[in-house]
C-alpha cells in the first residue's frame, strides 16, 4: 500500500493510542510513549503494509514531541493540532464519549477530512530556550509555594530548615 493514510494519535504521558483505516478496516493499537514504542509503531505499520502516514496528534505540551520528531525524521507528514479544534470536530460529529481509543479515531477522522497544517520541529536552540523557560517557571512556582508555607503557621526546626534551604 503506497497511499498516505491518516494516523490518529491520542498522546498521554506514558502511552499513546493510534487509529488508522486500512482497506476500509479500522486498525488500532497502543504503544509506550518512549523510543521503543516509536519503533514498535513503525514495525506495526509495516505489518499492515502502510508505508506512509499523515500522523496527527493534539498539542499536549511535551508529551508528543518525541514521537512527532521521530515520525518527521522518517519522512512522515506530521500535524500537531490545537486540542480545541479536535474537540470542536468531535462535537460536530456528535461524539460525546471520551476514551483514548475514541479520541484517536476522532483525531484520525479530523486529519483525513480537515487537512491540518503540517508541523515542523523547532530549531534546537529554540527547543533549549523553551526548556529553560519551563524550568524557570517551575522554580518560581516552587519558590512561591515555599514562601506561602512560611505564612501558614508554626514549624518544627527541621521543617523550617528545609523550607529555608529550598528558598
Amino acid at each position: 500500500m503506497s497511499k498516505e493514510v491518516a494516523l490518529g494519535i491520542d498522546i498521554a504521558k506514558e502511552k499513546y493510542d493510534v487509529r488508522l483505516e486500512v482497506n476500509g478496516k479500522a486498525k488500532k493499537q497502543q504503544f509506550a510513549n518512549n523510543p521503543d514504542g516509536y519503533k514498535k509503531l513503525v514495525a506495526w505499520l509495516k505489518t499492515l503494509k502502510v508505508e506512509r502516514v499523515h500522523a496527527c496528534m493534539e498539542a499536549t505540551g511535551t508529551y508528543g514531541d518525541g514521537l512527532a520528531e521521530y515520525l518527521y525524521v522518517l519522512g512522515h507528514p506530521v500535524s500537531v493540532v490545537n486540542p480545541a479544534r479536535i474537540k470542536g470536530h468531535a462535537q460536530s460529529q456528535m461524539k460525546r464519549h471520551k476514551t483514548d481509543e475514541l479520541d484517536a479515531e476522532v483525531i484520525r477522522h479530523f486529519c483525513e477530512t480537515q487537512t491540518p497544517e503540517l508541523w515542523h520541529p523547532v530549531k534546537p536552540e529554540i527547543k533549549e530556550l523553551r526548556s529553560l523557560v519551563r524550568r524557570r517557571d517551575d522554580l518560581v512556582s516552587m519558590r512561591t509555594q515555599e514562601s506561602n508555607r512560611l505564612q501558614n503557621g508554626e514549624f518544627t526546626d527541621g521543617e523550617r530548615k528545609s523550607i529555608d534551604h529550598m528558598l
